[in-house]
């Protein structure tokens, strides 16, 4: 009886893990041999039901003992992928603002008035680099097909501003950015709220998110949970430790506090962002890279606004070394999670853009690991 009894547990755990494996899916969003594919989490991602756009860097492979696998002396560029199907299928395409010969024009004052309720709007914010310059936006009403733009964000009295695509449309001519900018020292960094109420014209600085740190503080991902409240998440680095905490709002961005700390490592080589995201049934979820070995992509869970978290779930690994992740997620229709970011197999391959399409189980019900 006892022998019978593990011989079905073990025919349980074998169809449970099996179960777990199928409803995780890795699918190729950009690959081609000698090249750099990177950082969605720089370019940023839109979502219109099972309509996905995606940012990426494209540059040229460099073999690197360790670290990013891009070659500096040579020129990259952005691109953009599209899947019409909730990230089943991707095509490349060549953002709209750029010109003949891959290069962005200058940007040019904000001209207000700007339409961020518009059914396919979607706006990037970009940088001219993490260490030096300042940054611009373009705003799109085709679902990225074509962009206005570039134009110019503050410099607000800082020696570089690193702006990402993370932001929170509010009304038709009020909308948040999560901005990040060096420190008072001129090193890498710190995060700031702006806040446009004119269309984008202007861009005032509400409130600093957390106290200028040792280390980094940099790379904001952000979500509304009321009218009121606001919740962040930081990547962070002090030393040798990487992590990412969660800053919450309750007064609409005007102050912060610390709420705690969803990961406590992303791993080695100065760590990874995170991608937050709100559920269709009020669950937040966060993806993020862990650069150490065995070099994942990964998620966790949270049922109670960010108060605390679930397990890690590990999307994907045994990848080929630390330079992977910058991911960038959201749900399509059917309440499956498209998380996008770049990898390798082999460390002296060519990095690439993967998409993990993984299911989240439902609220309340434990979720296999």
């Amino acid at each position: 009886m006892k022998r019978n009894f593990i011989v079905v547990f073990l025919l349980t755990a074998s169809a449970l893990a099996a179960q777990n494996q199928a409803s995780i899916r890795q699918i190729t969003v950009f690959q081609e041999a000698g090249r750099f594919g990177g950082w969605p989490a720089n370019n940023g991602i839109w979502c219109w039901g099972n309509e996905i756009v995606v940012g990426f860097s494209l540059g040229y492979f460099k073999k690197v003992e360790t670290g990013h696998a891009i070659d500096g002396s040579r020129p990259s560029q952005s691109r953009f992928a599209r899947s019409l199907d909730g990230g089943e299928t991707w095509q490349v395409e060549v953002p709209s603002f750029l010109d003949e010969n891959g290069r962005e024009k200058e940007p040019e004052d904000p001209p207000g008035g700007l339409n961020f309720t518009h059914p396919d709007f979607a706006m990037t914010l970009r940088m001219v680099s993490s260490r030096e310059g300042y940054s611009r936006f373009y705003v799109s009403y085709d679902r990225c097909r074509t962009w206005q733009g570039p134009y110019k964000l503050p410099a607000y009295g800082r020696k570089v501003i690193s702006a990402r695509t993370d932001y929170l449309v509010n009304g038709t001519h009020d909308l948040m950015a999560f901005i990040t900018a060096g420190k008072e020292n001129g090193r890498e960094g710190r995060v700031f709220l702006a806040r446009t109420r004119d269309g984008g014209k202007t861009w005032p600085l509400i409130s600093w998110i957390g106290p200028e740190p040792p280390g980094f503080s940099i790379m904001p991902s952000s979500v509304r949970l009321s009218p009121a409240r606001i919740l962040t998440t930081l990547r962070q680095k002090e030393g040798d430790k990487h992590w990412i905490d969660a800053y919450l709002s309750e007064d609409d961005g005007q102050n912060w506090r610390f709420l705690n700390r969803p990961v406590d490592s992303t791993g080695g080589f100065v760590g990874n962002p995170p991608s937050l995201i709100r559920l269709q049934d009020g669950r937040l979820a966060i993806t993020y890279g862990f650069r150490s070995p065995p070099y994942e992509m990964r998620a966790r869970l949270s049922e109670d606004e960010g108060q605390s978290w679930g397990e890690e779930i590990v999307l994907r690994t045994n990848a080929g070394c630390e330079d992977l992740g910058y991911p960038r997620t959201v749900q399509r229709t059917d309440g499956r999670i498209v998380t996008v970011y770049y990898i390798s197999n082999d460390r002296y391959r060519e990095r690439f853009i993967e998409a993990t399409i993984w299911d989240p189980g439902k609220k309340g019900a434990p979720r296999k690991p």
